[in-house]
């Protein structure tokens, strides 16, 4: 009976997804997608991951995790793996999964959404869980430490170099998004402000108010965090408290910054951990909603299957099908970051080894299903609406008139009526440009949930959803934070052993401090600058982010070749292939292209000849220079961090084939079993 219900699942899945895949012409109803994505995930966690979990990892509910031998009371804390499943779903559930799949929609909903499906349950969740197991048995260390150490110092130094460089990277872009996202919105802050008080209350009163009293604490806390998102709506009809939070770009980066230090410093137990638990709560909440609703509903996808940009044209981000849809849907499918947080903070709390698998794979699972519905929540708009949100004056025209006739003329019709009622409905004054993706989803998630609860509450949907975006973000930036902080202290070690003491407080201090400084620095430039700045860094964004992933996956696969497990290497062997080819050829097409909407140097020499000529209007010509500068750092970046990733790989290449020549390698740093009682 339970083959046939697994048979029948299946066929349910197949079905779906080539109902997805053929489908062609009429609108096709979200209701598909649902199930295509319900039945994937469903076979790839019964099945697959059990499998990976039981040959390739051999998972041990027996041996003590680093969280129960070392116990420090700051780092190393066995916790309760609910807490834990909360702490690195919130974690690693940044922007990536609802942005990525927004933008990409440009391209149509089906290359999207199967790179989603296909991606997580063959390498993403695989990456996380493997990465997470590897860790917990070397006592939590970071991947650059493991790249070291099982590997040797010139792949293990590269390694080491390019996560730390693409950390300050990931980190600089989710700190500026989360700002972007705050900025005059007194309802957001005044709600995303109140986390930190709730979570340091939760925090105490699970470990000293009442121990071990976890769903007390959950029920207490989920109470607190709604009244904090009702009392934002009430912060902000106040004329005189919605001032207090009416803040701008450079007074929230201040505080993200300074948040991001307290976090890093601060017992994990006593803001860490709880905040993001309580977070998950409004991020799990928020997303059930979302699927309760597209279920009642069940919308049509309005935008087709495939749409001319495939090509390259798109007036979002320039680029074809292959390779940039690959990039710009990351987390939902295979992230990087995923791997510094499975080597950072995670491992460091997980008390029982036998929860690797539902914390590594079902966050990341999980994860993956929040994409799904960012991108049925942003291909459910009118694909006219879509693109007049996220395309920007430069691809349309400057005026609302010029851009409803350009967006007409590519086939998607709207109106300057039917953008301004959208944008009256929403609580705003317009929504043209609103580039970036988080506006437009946020009209998405507004459209579903308003359809299900009500027309009349669209404004407060919309900007529940922009706050449910930030906090989104702001959780990732904390633990990312915590973990570049670990990933530091591993480097200065080798130059000051006593720095590598991940508990010896002074370490903890400076190398907090240095590492917020890094991407607090770049942050900053951001907020200061008219024309961006730091936004010219986010096309590295999904580019770094997948070299990451390429690196752990090559370690991943080093490591389980070392172990005798060559017959179970393709496991993270294929992701690693895929990614390796996706990331050097987006690299090759980001810096070579003479397309100026694609290509780093050409943007650049643009601008720099504009420059020379005196065409540029004399506010663009104020900062040309750094323009210049930001482009051509890209160039130099990509190529820098692609390198790193072919050292990498020619390393474990290196090192796996010693091992089956029988020579030398060096020796596995994982640390010696011993009972968990």
């Amino acid at each position: 009976m339970n083959k046939l219900v697994w048979l029948l699942i299946a066929v349910v899945g197949a079905f779906a997804i080539g109902g997805l895949a053929v489908h062609r012409g009429e609108s096709i109803n979200a209701m598909w997608i649902i199930v295509a994505a319900g039945c994937v995930y469903a076979i790839g966690y019964r099945l697959y991951s059990k499998w990976v979990a039981a040959k390739v990892l051999v998972l041990d509910a027996a041996r003590a995790t680093p969280a129960v031998r070392i116990n420090d009371g700051r780092d190393f804390v066995p916790t309760n793996k609910w807490i834990v499943f909360g702490h690195h779903f919130a974690a690693i559930a940044g922007p990536g999964p609802l942005i990525g799949p927004t933008l990409a929609a440009q391209f149509g909903y089906l290359p999207g959404t199967l790179w989603i499906l296909v991606g997580a349950v063959l390498g993403g969740c695989v990456q996380d869980m493997t990465v997470l197991f590897l860790s917990t048995r070397r006592n939590g260390r970071s991947l650059g430490q493991m790249a070291r150490d099982e590997l040797g110092p010139i792949g293990g130094y590269a390694a080491m170099l390019g996560t730390l460089v693409i950390m300050v990277i990931l980190i600089a872009v989710l700190g500026l998004v989360v700002v972007n996202a705050m900025r005059h919105s007194p309802w957001g802050t005044s709600t995303v402000f109140a986390t930190i008080p709730i979570a340091l209350l939760i925090g105490i009163y699970m470990r000293d108010i009442r121990p071990g009293r976890v769903l007390e604490a959950s029920v207490l806390g989920v109470a607190l965090l709604l009244f904090a998102v009702v009392g934002g709506g009430w912060i902000d009809s106040h004329p005189t408290l919605r001032t207090f939070f009416d803040l701008d770009a450079i007074t929230l980066a201040w505080f993200v910054i300074g948040y991001g230090f307290i976090a890093a410093v601060l017992p994990v137990w006593l803001l860490l951990a709880p905040r993001d638990y309580l977070s998950t709560f409004l991020k799990l909440g928020t997303v059930v909603l979302l699927a309760v609703s597209v279920i009642v509903m069940r919308p049509d996808i309005q935008m087709p299957a495939l749409t001319q940009f495939i090509d390259g044209t798109g007036p979002i981000f320039g680029g074809t099908l292959f390779p940039f849809v690959f990039i710009t849907i990351a987390c939902g499918a295979i992230s990087g970051f995923h791997a510094l947080v499975s080597s950072g903070t995670t491992p460091k709390l997980i008390g029982n080894e036998a929860d690797v698998r539902m914390i590594g794979y079902g966050s990341m699972m999980l994860e993956s299903g929040v994409a799904i519905m960012a991108m049925i929540a942003a291909t459910m708009l009118d694909p006219g609406v879509f693109f007049a949100i996220n395309s920007g004056p430069g691809a349309v025209g400057a005026t609302p008139e010029a851009a409803v006739a350009t967006i007409t003329s590519w086939g998607f019709p709207v109106t300057v009526e039917q953008m301004q009622a959208l944008a009256a409905e929403m609580g705003e004054s317009t929504l043209f440009a609103r580039t970036g993706g988080a506006p437009s989803l946020a009209v998405g998630m507004a459209s579903i949930f308003a359809s299900t609860f009500g027309q009349h509450m669209m404004a407060l949907w919309y900007h529940f959803a922009i706050m449910f975006e930030a906090v989104f973000i702001l959780t990732t930036l904390d633990a990312g934070t915590r973990v570049g902080r670990f990933m530091l202290q591993d480097a200065l070690g080798h130059v000051w052993p006593k720095m590598g003491q991940t508990s010896w407080y002074p370490s903890v201090l400076i190398s907090s401090a240095l590492i917020v400084a890094g991407w607090g620095y770049f942050l900053y430039i951001g907020v200061i600058d008219p024309n961006g700045g730091i936004n010219i860094l986010w096309p590295l964004f999904g580019i770094s982010n997948q070299l990451l992933a390429g690196i752990a996956l090559c370690i991943c696969t080093g490591i389980l070749v070392k172990q005798g497990k060559v017959r179970y290497s393709w496991v993270t062997g294929v992701p690693l292939a895929w990614l390796t080819l996706v990331t050097t050829t987006a690299t090759w097409e980001k810096v070579v292209s003479d397309d100026v909407r694609i290509g780093f140097l050409a943007a650049a020499d643009q601008i720099a000849s504009k420059l020379a000529a005196g065409t540029l209007p004399p506010e663009q010509a104020a900062v040309a220079p750094q323009l210049i500068f930001n482009q051509r750092l890209d160039a130099v970046l990509a190529i820098v961090l692609t390198l790193i990733l072919w050292i990498v790989i020619a390393d474990t290449a290196r090192v796996c084939l010693r091992v089956v020549q029988g020579l030398p390698v060096p020796p596995s740093s994982e640390a010696p079993a011993r009972g968990a009682a």
